[in-house]
């Protein structure tokens, strides 16, 4: 799926975890908007924490 997206598609130009500038290799997609890291750890390293506060948010209803 990462291949598919795209960085011109990416609603941030810098790494939300860094502050550096987003990479075409390290996107993914939340809630149905393709979000840039600039590295694949920084990518991974949100992917784990938003999966964490949605599983907790789910438990909660």
């Amino acid at each position: 799926m990462a291949d598919q997206l795209r960085l011109e598609d990416c609603v941030n130009d810098v790494c939300p975890w860094s502050g550096k500038p987003v990479s075409s290799d390290s996107l993914t997609l939340y809630k149905g908007k393709v979000v840039g890291f600039c590295n694949t750890g920084c990518r991974d390293k949100f992917e784990a924490a938003a999966g964490a506060f949605d599983a907790a948010i789910e438990g909660k209803k």
